[in-house]
């Protein structure tokens, strides 16, 4: 007669809730760090059939709207995210890099004033862009006195004599 092992019943071991911010969060995050200015999103969710938010920056220069596509990019991609279609990474006076649910758009100062997106987007709901969380520092470690000093301090005693 053969032993048959009994099964054992899985265990389910609860999933770590880990908030994922949202794409456009993402973006925005990645302009910050290459140091893009006047960041805002656009909510067109019911306004557009073609996406649901619009990311605006400005780069000082065609060098530096590349830098904050390529840095959304890199983000982006580890998130699992990769771009349907870059339009003008070679001129770089306006990036367009186009995610489905979010259009990223990086232009210099005289590109953003002569497109003027916001106006011509006026009705999609401006949102606010939260605050980073602050990053917790670690806790110095306590001092530990070496013997000498905690006898010299207890005595009253010291080197200069």
């Amino acid at each position: 007669m053969k032993k048959v092992a009994a099964a054992k019943p899985a265990v389910k071991k609860a999933a770590a809730k880990k908030l994922i911010e949202p794409t456009w969060l993402t973006a925005v995050r990645a302009a910050e760090d290459k140091k893009a200015l006047d960041i805002k999103v656009l909510d067109l969710t019911g306004v557009s059939s073609f996406t649901d938010y619009f990311v605006i920056c400005t780069g000082s220069s065609a060098k530096q709207n590349q830098a904050i596509s390529d840095e959304i990019a890199f983000r982006m991609k580890k998130r699992g995210e990769l771009p349907l279609s870059v339009e003008g990474y070679g001129q770089a006076e306006w990036v367009l890099t186009d995610y489905g649910d979010v259009v990223i758009h990086a232009l210099t100062p005289k590109a953003r004033a002569y497109y003027d997106l916001e106006r011509l987007w006026r009705e999609g709901k401006p949102l606010a862009i939260p605050d980073e969380a602050p990053v917790k520092k670690p806790r110095a470690k306590k001092a530990v006195a070496s013997p000498e000093v905690s006898e010299a301090a207890e005595t009253g005693e010291s080197d200069s004599n």
